[in-house]
């Protein structure tokens, strides 16, 4: 089996909603994808020959992902008042909406599916919350 690996990081804030915890306030993290792409052969023909993928491209998506996420607050459908997002949208906040609980775990799930969904052959992406915690989400080939 081949595996390219490679990672790119984001600044934002989020929160959980229904935690009881430090995580139910609004805080930051550096988050940092690592994205893993696997093939159990590599390509035999043409400019991508004896590669799994072009790491360009393979750095590119999950640039984009990790681009997508910067600075904003990520919050979970349902979890704010309209007249909180109004507020914030009139202060001219960034806010993402996610469809899922904010976590390292469901990000990790999320970040995995949006590259399979660009036909990349991945294999797992694991995301740090913080440099010693991450969750890794393992698809099947």
């Amino acid at each position: 089996m081949f595996t390219l690996k490679t990672t790119a990081a984001f600044d934002s804030a989020h929160f959980l909603s229904g935690y009881n915890g430090k995580c139910a306030n609004i805080h930051g993290h550096r988050w940092t994808i690592e994205a893993s792409v696997s093939q159990s052969s590599l390509t035999k023909t043409g400019d991508k020959r004896d590669m799994v993928i072009d790491f360009g491209d393979f750095k590119r998506e999950v640039r984009a992902l990790a681009d997508f996420y910067d600075h904003a607050l990520i919050y979970e459908s349902g979890s704010l008042r309209d007249k909180t997002l109004d507020a914030l949208r009139e202060e001219g906040f960034r806010l993402i909406e996610v469809c899922f609980r904010p976590t390292a775990e469901r990000f990790a799930e999320a970040f995995y599916n949006s590259l399979k969904e660009k036909q990349l052959p991945v294999s797992a992406v694991t995301v740090y919350e913080t440099p010693e915690n991450c969750a890794v989400y393992e698809g099947e080939l």
